[in-house]
């Protein structure tokens, strides 16, 4: 498992503690697609939560997920895409990305949860 915590790390901290953890752990997860998704939501924030942020990457036989906890009870949406410069693709992207994804209130922010299932093999091959 990766934790990372705000006041510990960056956004290239996390995302190397992340890659480390799913070479070793997690070589079935889309690394880049994984990588995106912990870059957007550590970088939403540190730029969005004018407190703490905690960053928890976990695997299981078949799932993987990462959790992003701040201390923002603003939940994400989605904006039209500016092309020109002007952001509103973050929020899409991780929605794409991740196979599932969950915003959950807590007390003091709210938990981004990102979750990758594996996918099964077909019957037949080597399942």
């Amino acid at each position: 498992m990766v934790v990372m915590e705000s006041d510990e790390t960056d956004s290239a901290r996390a995302r190397h503690a992340t890659a480390d953890f799913l070479t070793k752990v997690c070589p079935w997860a889309d690394l880049d697609a994984v990588m995106l998704v912990v870059s957007e939501l550590v970088s939403n924030a540190a730029q969005h939560t004018a407190g703490w942020w905690r960053l928890r990457v976990q695997a299981f036989r078949s799932r993987l997920v990462v959790e992003l906890d701040d201390a923002s009870d603003v939940l994400p949406t989605a904006r039209r895409p500016d092309m020109t410069g002007g952001g509103g693709l973050g929020w899409h992207m991780v929605q794409r990305l991740a196979t599932r994804v969950e915003v959950l209130h807590q007390p003091k922010g709210k938990t981004v949860r990102a979750i990758w299932l594996r996918a099964e093999p077909a019957p037949g091959h080597g399942g």
